[in-house]
């Protein structure tokens, strides 16, 4: 296992969504001030593949290079605010999703193997009765 290098794309990635959530912030702004040119980014947005943050702000760049550093500045504003928590909060996350994806497992393991006796004998009205008592 490679951390290093998983570290690293894991870095890359982050920084392509916060530029993801960066032209989000700026199109809402820009929706608001000027409409024609917010059509014109989401239009671009939706060409360009966002999925790469450097590429995409590289392209934009050509085209309209004060968008570019806006959205910029956006994003690095977002790094700054959220860098303090994510360690904590990817940790926490993780550690909650897989206890429950163990649990809704375990829960599975184990219907399958008492169903198969409940699904020979059907339960009369009564005996239904009392298991929903329980």
């Amino acid at each position: 296992m490679d951390i290093k290098r998983i570290a690293k794309d894991t870095a890359k990635t982050l920084q392509s969504y916060l530029t993801y959530q960066a032209v989000r912030t700026v199109l809402a702004q820009i929706g608001e001030t000027n409409p024609p040119l917010a059509l014109w980014l989401h239009r671009f947005s939706a060409t360009d593949r966002i999925q790469d943050g450097e590429a995409y702000i590289e392209n934009l760049f050509r085209e309209k290079p004060d968008l570019a550093l806006r959205i910029m500045t956006v994003r690095e504003h977002l790094a700054e605010e959220v860098a303090d928590f994510l360690p904590e909060i990817v940790r926490a996350g993780i550690q909650q999703a897989n206890m429950q994806h163990r649990k809704q497992h375990l829960e599975r393991i184990t219907q399958l193997e008492t169903n198969p006796s409940l699904d020979s004998e059907p339960q009369t009205t009564s005996e239904t009765n009392l298991d929903n008592l329980g």
